[in-house]
């Protein structure tokens, strides 16, 4: 059995609601409903914003969990010293199976991740913001909630923003990913280790965060850091959004205020009364038994005490009926599958991982054992990004949850359980299969000035191929939107000038009526909400 998460799970909250504030209302938070239910924001400079980043204690909430405000200020201070405007970009790139909350926000609060961006944006005196998403409806939103605001990509705005699409897969959403990807390259890691806030995306200084991050910082920044500290715990105040699936009657994306007993929300999801395992953190977290999950609080630090991690909120329970070694071999298979293929402990290693637990499933006895502990290990700090480093921490995690079983199949060829696939994974040949949202557009070429240059085919290589001749065979297709902007770079660098891009006959639609009016101006928009 696989099911794969909807976009948009049920959602759920304890407590009462910050990010999820409305959601009892609407589907959908647009522009105006916004406004009513979170307010206006006002803009703040730079310290203040990093002090009040400081004063709620906001970490990353992608996985890495590094402190908002130091990164903040690393930015501003690179920019200045090279005297460049910095680049704010949202991370809504969500390419994890068993995560779904960046997605349920940008789904359905667009406008709280716009607020945090934006009002960062004015801090640092950005003058361009990118989101990147995964996904035709995240896409589909926040290119609908940037038009409610007024914001394109257009020169001579003050504030220039677009949404980049990265491909559905693990390696796709680590920043350096993210940046090479809005830089026009492939969503890959770039095999080197930059920081962002050195260089970034077109070599400036960038301030680079996930969905939800912008989304607290929003929050914190209407209601301040003394209101924002009353929920959850001294240490880690606020709320934080969780992903539960596996094992449990109602997949769920639940909002929850940290130090909540973590059994509480297991309950609420409907999970086994005694989970056999709980995969805390997602695919590059941690297992934690039982007796952990009794003690476990919804939090960064409880989690890690016990063996845990909060990582990308994910959390996932196995019931006693399932191999847990057969649950983590389907996840196994599936890491190795997203290597991104550029450095040796990813494309050699991590298969070499799964195959070692494949083997010690099946009757290979301890020397299959210490062979595949010994790839884990060497996997360990070598890559050229952080996808072997959580693989392989999963791996290691899974070894040492699951030593009854272990030696049920090291020492007896088994423990007797089928596996029951309740940890999701995509469908087979989910890599082929890209959704595209159409811009209305094609691609023509005049023949008549055509030279055959085919500079074209490698710079949009999705639309146009080489003919044995030479010369350019161009899909007949409307181009999808999120390639626009590798389609119109073809066509500025076609040498001959023999590329151009038309609205497709068929697309043409007159433009919808009763579209109220927006704001223009970077200032003007804070001022009415946006940050």
């Amino acid at each position: 059995m696989n099911t794969p998460l909807p976009d948009v799970p049920e959602v759920r909250v304890v407590g009462l609601p910050q990010l999820t504030q409305g959601f009892d209302l609407v589907e959908r938070l647009d522009l105006p409903m916004h406004l009513k239910v979170h307010g206006p924001l006002e803009p703040m400079t730079g310290e203040r914003l990093a002090q009040l980043a400081d004063d709620i204690s906001l970490r990353g909430r992608g996985g890495a969990g590094f402190p908002f405000g130091q990164k903040l200020r690393a930015v501003a201070k690179s920019a200045i010293r090279r005297g460049v405007r910095p680049v704010v970009v949202v991370n809504g790139s969500e390419g994890e199976p068993a995560c779904r909350k960046d997605t349920v926000l940008l789904n359905r609060a667009p406008h709280l991740i716009l607020d945090g961006a934006l009002i960062a944006a004015e801090a640092l005196g950005a003058r361009t913001l990118v989101v990147a998403v995964t996904r035709n409806s995240t896409e589909i939103s926040i290119r609908a909630a940037l038009a409610e605001r007024g914001l394109s990509d257009r020169r001579g705005q003050q504030l220039r923003a677009r949404v980049v699409r990265t491909p559905e897969r693990m390696v796709s959403g680590e920043a350096s990913s993210v940046i090479r990807a809005v830089n026009g390259g492939p969503a890959l890691p770039p095999g080197r280790r930059e920081r962002a806030s050195d260089t970034g995306v077109g070599g400036a200084p960038t301030l680079l965060s996930n969905a939800e991050t912008f989304a607290q910082l929003a929050i914190g920044a209407r209601i301040g850091a003394r209101r924002y500290s009353h929920t959850g715990l001294e240490t880690e105040p606020g709320t934080v959004m969780l992903t539960i699936s596996g094992a449990v009657a109602r997949p769920m994306v639940v909002e929850v205020p940290t130090g909540v007993p973590l059994r509480y929300v297991l309950q609420l999801a409907g999970a086994p009364p005694l989970p056999q395992g709980v995969l805390t953190g997602g695919y590059h977290g941690n297992w934690i038994d039982a007796m952990a999950v009794s003690e476990a609080l919804v939090s960064r630090e409880s989690l890690a005490s016990l063996g845990g991690a909060l990582g990308a909120g994910a959390i996932l329970p196995i019931g006693p009926e399932t191999c847990p070694l057969g649950e983590a071999l389907r996840v196994a298979n599936w890491l190795a599958a997203e290597t991104a293929g550029q450095c040796g402990p990813c494309k050699l290693g991590l298969p070499a991982a799964a195959g070692g637990l494949s083997d010690v499933m099946n009757g290979g006895g301890p020397a299959a054992l210490e062979a595949l502990r010994e790839v884990t290990q060497a996997v360990k700090g070598r890559g050229a990004c952080k996808h072997p480093d959580g693989s392989a921490r999963f791996f290691a995690s899974t070894l040492s949850a699951f030593t009854d079983d272990l030696a049920a199949h090291v020492l007896h060829g088994g423990c007797g359980r089928e596996t029951t696939g309740v940890l999701p994974l995509p469908e087979p040949g989910y890599e082929e299969a890209v959704e595209s949202i159409p811009s209305g557009e094609k691609i023509f070429i005049d023949w008549t000035l055509c030279q055959g240059h085919g500079l074209c085919a490698d710079i949009i290589p999705e639309l146009i191929r080489l003919k044995p001749d030479g010369f350019p065979s161009v899909a007949d297709a409307v181009v999808p939107t999120h390639l626009r902007g590798s389609a119109q770079r073809a066509v500025r660098r076609c040498p001959a000038l023999a590329m151009r891009i038309e609205q497709s006959p068929a697309d043409r639609a007159p433009a919808p009526a009763g579209r109220p009016a927006l704001p223009s101006s970077n200032r003007k928009a804070l001022g009415s909400g946006r940050g």
